[in-house]
């Protein structure tokens, strides 16, 4: 199985496709297209708020689990042993307890870490939970396929998602090397039943079961609302939506394409295309993860295209703070893209992934001053002192290329 992902991806490097008279993103026309081509509805009336690190993630979810009246419905890649895992845990059952419908789908292979007691806890406080793809020999051929999302949707009617796992590692405010970067967001109106119709696909897998009611609340739009699109991206699917929607904004960016990501590591044709979009005069940069990675063969794979980005025009940036493991996109002044995809081929091909594209001018200004403050945090990667790297850092990075399928 493995064999035959691997020499398909090495087929497919270099083709992409071609993006007849790109429009910008954030116009009406390239809404549109993300409807057409991606199956991303446009929800109009949406309030987003933009959460930074794990102070203010953890605090914003446990607040709203706290509030849940009828239904929770909660899913995450990471849920590992720890002080925050046991807080969620807590309480996920003590709305249980308190009679809500609670629902709880992590990753077997992202969550295998878990204090195994806390799953039966959670049961007997009424908790349902389930594994994504557990391991069994009949269904080898998915186990490479993991549920990478991270969702908390409450009374149907709030919903979050992001790059928070559900770990000590979030704690805090990335002040330190032990507290990870990252970004989330908190949603509220009609785009959250598109956040929680990604929870009942993997759902449905997992417990063959639909759910409805209560779950499927009315949502009308916020006056005062921006526009949202939620799109999904699944292996079942062709899985190629998340790195679709991101070519087509390559195409369409007109002044600046930000980007942010834990893990670098796409195939050829979209390092073609990001020097492409820089040679056209785009502001383009790159803030990926400098020695506080905490896969480095990842960091390799990303750094053995560093020399061709950075001949383009590409500005590299390693963040030196601590782990950075947001993934964010901002192109020109009114979109901006947030969710679990990172710029690999896991995110791109082999996993279940969900990403907010946002049309509106003020959370792209937020976002763009904490790409400010993490690039202040970085050091940028410059051409002539790259090419003159060890011979072992060069043999390093050959290692991850040819493990860059699943990496």
């Amino acid at each position: 199985v493995y064999a035959g992902q691997a020499a398909q991806y090495r087929r497919q490097a270099g083709t992409t496709t071609e993006l007849v008279n790109p429009p910008a993103p954030g116009s009406a026309e390239f809404a549109r297209w993300m409807e057409a081509a991606c199956s991303a509805p446009l929800r109009q009336g949406n309030r987003v708020a933009v959460l930074r690190n794990g102070d203010e993630i953890i605090a914003g979810m446990l607040d709203a689990l706290g509030s849940a009246v009828e239904t929770v419905d909660f899913c995450n890649y990471i849920f590992w042993k720890g002080e925050t895992a046991t807080s969620f845990a807590e309480a996920l059952s003590e709305r249980a307890r308190a009679g809500v419908a609670v629902n709880v789908l992590l990753d077997a292979y992202g969550s295998a870490k878990i204090e195994r007691g806390l799953i039966p806890e959670m049961e007997r406080a009424g908790v349902n939970f389930s594994w994504f793809r557990s391991p069994h020999w009949y269904k080898a051929h998915q186990f490479n396929n993991r549920m990478h999302r991270r969702i908390l949707v409450v009374d149907g009617r709030v919903g979050f998602t992001g790059g928070f796992g559900v770990a000590d590692e979030w704690i805090g405010d990335a002040e330190g090397p032990e507290h990870w970067r990252d970004t989330h967001l908190r949603i509220e109106g009609p785009a959250v039943r598109d956040v929680l119709g990604a929870f009942m696909e993997n759902w449905n897998e997992a417990t063959h079961c639909f759910l409805s009611g209560p779950h499927l609340p009315e949502l009308a739009p916020f006056d005062d609302g921006v526009d949202v699109q939620v799109a999904r991206s699944s292996p079942g699917h062709g899985a190629a939506t998340a790195e679709t929607v991101m070519l087509a904004a390559m195409c369409g960016v007109r002044q600046r394409l930000w980007i942010t990501t834990a893990y670098f590591g796409p195939r050829r044709a979209v390092i073609d295309a990001l020097v492409a979009t820089a040679e056209r005069g785009v502001d383009v940069r790159l803030l990926v993860n400098g020695s506080h990675i905490d896969k480095e063969l990842a960091r390799r794979v990303g750094q053995r295209s560093y020399a061709t980005l950075l001949a383009g025009g590409v500005r590299v940036f390693e963040y030196e703070q601590t782990m950075m493991h947001a993934k964010v996109v901002v192109v020109d002044d009114g979109w901006a893209n947030v969710g679990t995809s990172n710029w690999d081929n896991r995110s791109m091909s082999l996993q279940e992934e969900l990403n907010c594209a946002i049309v509106d001018a003020g959370i792209v200004a937020t976002l763009e001053k904490h790409f400010l403050t993490d690039f202040d945090g970085s050091e940028e990667i410059e051409l002539a002192r790259w090419r003159d790297r060890p011979v072992a850092s060069r043999a390093y990075e050959w290692v991850g290329e040819a493990l860059r399928h699943s990496l």
